[in-house]
């Protein structure tokens, strides 16, 4: 358990019933915060990503991991990795954003990596909004901002 100004918060491995409300929470942030830097289609395009059984499926199955951060029984923040060591998504709720959840969320998931995986770096595209907190936590950028089915991003790499 870890304690910020909104209270106490615990991170876990997501289970199956975390998945609606992450994917949830995940939506209404990305609205509020990333869909003015995205055309339509990129928009379309990430709620599709994040609404794709084949996704679901993956995390299931164990290929795509999760970990939630949780007040009491609410997904506050949520971050997933896919192909090993990639970032996929990291997002948390508006109410609890400049608390540290975000950091906790990555340095647990950047320590499960090299500890648990062997891995030596993780990678990630940031969006325009989280480019800055991502270069607080030590990653960098490796290519300029690109653009893609509708949606900008900076590809970035840290070294664990």
């Amino acid at each position: 358990m870890s304690d910020t100004a909104a209270g106490t918060y615990e991170i876990r491995w997501a289970e199956d019933k975390d998945w609606i409300p992450a994917m949830h929470m995940i939506w209404k942030t990305f609205l509020k915060f990333e869909a003015v830097d995205y055309t339509e289609e990129g928009i379309r395009n990430f709620y599709d990503f994040i609404t794709d059984e084949h996704l679901y499926k993956s995390f299931q199955q164990g290929r795509y991991q999760m970990m939630v951060a949780l007040n009491g029984e609410r997904v506050i923040g949520a971050a997933s990795v896919r192909n090993y060591n990639h970032l996929s998504l990291l997002f948390v709720d508006e109410e609890y954003h400049h608390r540290g959840i975000g950091r906790d969320l990555m340095r647990r998931m950047c320590e499960y990596l090299k500890k648990e995986e062997g891995e030596r770096y993780m990678s990630l595209k940031a969006a325009p909004y989280a480019v800055e907190f991502y270069r607080k936590l030590g990653f960098h950028a490796v290519h300029e901002e690109e653009a893609f089915s509708g949606i900008r991003v900076t590809p970035m790499e840290k070294f664990l």
